[in-house]
């Protein structure tokens, strides 16, 4: 085929109207396709100036936090079994729940017609820790260490109630897939502070007990509609970190840049020609991965790390890919400047042998997290740096199954669970929100969801009202309509 008549072909309807049309009209019809292209600067490749600092330019106000660490706990851990003590249910042990405690409430498949749901109070120690007070499971002693440095919130709540819906809720404000994540948010907001690391970057790990039911999907930490250059990069822990990375046999540093000059010119004509947004993410995603091949490296080398933060993190800190070592790898990301580091450690859905596979999961995870609150702290780091701890939502007081002696399961329960939260303008030593005698309602404090990334976005310097992205006729944001700014816990 013709060349020639081979681009003709490739001009959309609405391209063909882009660049025949004049005057007003053309720069009506610019803004509504790519509305960065009157806010862009050129780089060395052509990409927008937004793309690193952020579409606001400045926060709304002063920040408290730069950064965020947000230790997602995917499956949902058993707040009745970690933190909230509720000592009264030892009497009322395989009792049926009552129907005035239910009220009604939807149930998932799995336990709506199981013939009864008797009470199954945790079979763990709880004790007080700190100044504070705060309440905290025997397996939770590193975690208890810090009772001082965290906000623990027992009235978390959220409609979803199976796992997919509620984790995408939680991640992008909306149990419907294809919304922006919160980090996506927080980088088309405010950018990254690094031009050599990605401002956005996941982080998994999997469970020891190899007890790994429920999947995490890309779109967890996709863009959504956002350009993509907005999406988070996740890092493996074999091979290469980011897969294609490395340069392929051949081909030297020197040939790699005056590839990509060429590569860049060809895509800012196609981009001047067409008005694609993607292609201008596409330039920077080219030159960041260029940057990235020096960066990344240095960053996955824990060998000058001292003796002392391995003996703090644990021995698993030393294992790729473990919770351990990626509480360590985030520690070492914000230091360099990244916006927006998202954790996700699978293994939480304990519908049957929970106090087995619960002690399990705390040991993968309870020092490492209490270690990254102390690490940020020495390095003076916590002050600017958000960590958030919890699942998507909590678990039943009644047994799921036959409740034994020293065994029970747990259904999916999103009326109220727990996460803590640290740094970042976030009060230490205070705990938040109260759930009833069965630790099966919210009585007081009640923190949705949508507030919960409100005050997130807060801490970052940013009106979550006023975060906003044009999409098919509608203004989007992260809370959709909804959110409250949850003003007690913070400093």
């Amino acid at each position: 085929m013709d060349p020639r008549r081979e681009y003709e072909l490739l001009l959309t309807r609405r391209q063909l109207f882009g660049r025949t049309a004049w005057g007003i009209g053309t720069a009506a019809l610019a803004s509504l396709l790519n509305p960065e292209l009157f806010a862009a600067t050129a780089s060395r490749a052509g990409a927008p100036r937004s793309a690193a600092r952020g579409i606001l330019g400045a926060t709304h106000f002063a920040p408290r936090a730069k950064h965020v660490i947000y230790l997602h706990q995917s499956g949902a851990p058993s707040h009745l079994d970690l933190f909230d003590y509720k000592p009264k249910l030892v009497e009322l042990r395989g009792t049926e729940l009552p129907e005035s405690v239910r009220m009604g409430q939807r149930l998932t498949g799995m336990t709506a017609n199981q013939r009864t749901k008797p009470i199954a109070p945790s079979i763990f120690k709880f004790s007080q820790h700190g100044k504070s007070g705060t309440w905290f499971s025997e397996l939770l002693p590193h975690t208890a260490s810090i009772a001082d440095e965290i906000c623990v919130i027992k009235s978390m709540w959220t409609e979803a109630i199976n796992h997919d819906p509620a984790i995408t809720y939680i991640q992008t404000g909306s149990q419907q897939p294809g919304r922006p994540s919160l980090g996506s948010w927080v980088s088309y907001g405010i950018g990254s502070e690094n031009q050599d690391l990605p401002a956005f970057i996941v982080l998994i790990s999997l469970a020891s007990n190899g007890l790994n039911d429920q999947p995490l999907f890309g779109r967890l930490w996709g863009s959504g509609f956002l350009p993509s250059i907005h999406q988070g990069v996740k890092l493996r822990s074999t091979g290469d970190p980011v897969l294609y990375l490395s340069d392929p046999p051949g081909l030297d540093r020197a040939g790699r840049r005056r590839l990509l000059d060429a590569l860049g010119q060809l895509n800012q004509m196609a981009a001047k020609a067409f008005g694609d947004p993607e292609i201008n993410t596409r330039i920077a995603q080219y030159e960041l991965a260029y940057r990235m091949q020096a960066s990344v490296p240095e960053l996955m080398d824990l060998s000058k790390e001292p003796e002392s933060i391995f003996e703090l993190y644990g021995p698993d800190s030393r294992k790729p890919g473990t919770f351990a070592a990626n509480c360590l790898l985030a520690r070492r990301l914000v230091e360099r400047g990244v916006r927006f580091v998202q954790l996700y450690h699978r293994g939480w859905d304990q519908h049957s042998n929970l106090p087995k596979n619960i002690a399990s999961q705390c040991r993968d995870t309870d020092q490492a997290s209490a270690a990254l609150i102390k690490d940020l702290k020495q390095r003076g780091l916590l002050d600017e740096t958000l960590v958030i701890w919890g699942g998507e939502f909590g678990r039943t007081v009644y047994c799921q199954g036959t409740l034994t002696a020293d065994n029970y399961g747990r259904d999916h329960h999103g009326r109220c669970f727990t996460i803590w939260l640290a740094g970042g303008g976030i009060k230490g030593g205070i705990t938040y929100g109260e759930t009833d005698d069965f630790g099966y309602n919210i009585v007081r404090d009640p923190v949705h969801v949508h507030d919960l990334n409100a005050t997130l976005l807060h801490c970052l310097g940013i009106d979550h009202t006023r975060l906003t992205y044009r999409y098919q006729g509608r203004d989007h944001r992260l809370t959709d309509v909804h959110g409250e700014v949850v003003r007690a816990i913070l400093e």
